[in-house]
């Protein structure tokens, strides 16, 4: 029996049984110009343009054969991700995050109850109820190591910094590595994982710090480098990409930065940053993505 999701207000809905779905139909929730989505469609589409979805007739609906695609803002061949950040979600978690951290023992509980919420409010159309599936004790010794790294400075050894940042930058890999494995759609693991190296990714790490000299230069180092964490990142038959521009990072960032001197705009100017940054990632065919670069 087929389970139906419908989009509502910029949210995923479901699933419904085929038998409450028609229902849902019948009191007009579900609408023809309505999103819907299930499992064998290659994407979302209007419910009218789904043969004996809307009409009255009692047939089932006919589906197209194959796997949905990983998803983006068009719904069907593919564009930006979305998020719906509340103002103050976003900062209460936040910041108990950084508390966490600092605490170091609470640092892998956090972190998980962190990826939760922001996965649960990014919209990755194709794929339904977007989560995070990893659990705090997969990798509790990176989670605990990066946060006792934040205070080799309190040392007193002159090199511990510097051994520091390189040791941060490996275990960033490593939860990198961990979050893209455990994303999730309707409650299953997606078949994605991070493929840079660790040398490649240290590399970027340095670079991006020794970038924060030029004052502007760390926000075009930001971009490259995600756009080699998206083409790392493999696994399904869309290729995902950040379209967000060095110019871009820096002016909002900047407005960012003394828009928060202020304290009170900061839970929103935190929303704001946070849903345009998710904004950026985008999803297209492979095979499209290929073609254009050819």
């Amino acid at each position: 029996m087929a389970s139906w999701f419908y989009a509502s207000e910029g949210k995923q809905q479901g699933p419904y049984p085929e038998g409450q779905f028609r229902d849902l139909i019948a009191q007009g929730v579900v609408r023809p110009d309505t999103l819907v989505w299930t499992e064998g469609m290659a994407g979302w589409q209007k419910a009218l343009e789904i043969p004996g979805l809307i009409g009255g007739s009692g047939a089932p609906p006919m589906i197209p054969a194959g796997g949905p695609p990983m998803g983006g803002g068009s719904y069907a061949a593919g564009g930006s991700l979305s998020a719906d950040f509340s103002a103050f979600g976003l900062l209460g978690r936040s910041i108990v995050f950084v508390i966490g951290m600092l605490l170091v023992i609470p640092a892998p509980w956090v972190a998980v109850w962190f990826y939760k919420y922001i996965t649960s409010h990014i919209q990755v159309p194709g794929r339904p109820n977007f989560g995070f599936a990893g659990q705090p004790m997969d990798i509790w010794w990176a989670w605990m190591a990066n946060a006792l790294l934040t205070y080799a400075g309190a040392t007193g050894v002159s090199y511990a910094p510097l051994l520091a940042t390189i040791v941060n930058a490996f275990l960033g890999w490593v939860i990198l590595r961990w979050i893209v494995a455990n994303l999730s759609s309707n409650g299953e693991r997606l078949p994605l994982s991070f493929q840079g190296s660790a040398i490649g990714y240290v590399g970027w790490y340095l670079l991006m710090l020794i970038s924060t000299i030029t004052i502007i230069g760390w926000a075009w180092v930001l971009a490259y480098w995600m756009r080699w964490i998206c083409r790392n990142t493999e696994g399904t038959r869309r290729e995902i990409q950040f379209n967000g521009s060095g110019w871009q990072l820096l002016w909002r960032t900047l407005v960012f930065s003394l828009a928060c001197s202020f304290i009170i705009p900061i839970p929103w100017m935190l929303r704001w940053y946070g849903n345009w940054y998710v904004s950026q990632f985008a999803l297209v065919d492979r095979a499209a993505a290929a073609v254009r670069s050819y």
